[in-house]
């Protein structure tokens, strides 16, 4: 691979980018109040980064009907945990490292809302009870205590085009998780197999809640 040339210091990045308005930086809150709090009740879906204990980050979706993610006051929210791989990089993340990040998309709003600050695990029945979704409680639930919380402007999905139906592409024209798998680590996996109880699973709503 060819030399690339790395930027390395905050000097020589603001020469090529300069720096933010005052308006931007206006728009920096420790809290939340009762018109950014909407961004956040009707989002549907957040994409949750943590640290690793080793150093690395990682980023994990979680989706559910918008308001899923409940505000319990201006500088706390509660993020139930709903059943998933197990692996809980997220969930044990925050065991090693409480910081949390927030990106909340709601579909057709090309702005996007940033909530930053630290978390706990919880189990309490009683805070997690109205999170119940078809019946059942989550066993486990994060509270965000926030640091910051902001609009981040359209820019990104602008140029993403990201709502325009026109431009969604069909899940079949990607490989299917199953091939991915084989590929990686499951040279005897019967993908088609693997792909048709997946499917079936997911049509019941299995594991979902």
């Amino acid at each position: 691979m060819q030399t690339i040339r790395a930027i390395t210091s905050e000097e020589e990045l603001r020469e090529i980018i300069g720096g933010p308005t005052d308006l931007v930086l206006a728009k920096l809150a420790d809290r939340l109040n009762a018109l950014t709090r909407q961004f956040i009740e009707r989002s549907p879906f957040v994409c949750v980064a943590t640290a690793r204990p080793d150093g690395g980050i990682d980023v994990s979706p979680r989706g559910d009907p918008a308001g899923f993610v409940r505000v319990i006051d201006d500088t706390t929210v509660l993020l139930p945990e709903r059943p998933g791989n197990k692996i809980a990089d997220t969930l044990t993340n925050l065991l090693a490292d409480p910081r949390i990040a927030l990106l909340f998309l709601i579909p057709g709003v090309g702005d996007t809302f940033r909530v930053n600050g630290t978390a706990v695990i919880t189990d309490d029945e009683e805070l997690l009870a109205p999170s119940a979704l078809n019946g059942k409680v989550p066993r486990l639930g994060i509270v965000v205590s926030l640091t910051e919380a902001y609009t981040q402007c359209a820019k990104a999905l602008i140029r993403s085009d990201l709502w325009n139906p026109d431009k969604h592409i069909e899940r079949r024209e990607l490989p299917p998780q199953g091939e991915i798998l084989k590929l990686i680590n499951l040279p005897e996996l019967d993908v088609d197999e693997y792909e048709r109880e997946r499917a079936e699973r997911y049509a019941r709503g299995e594991g979902l809640y």
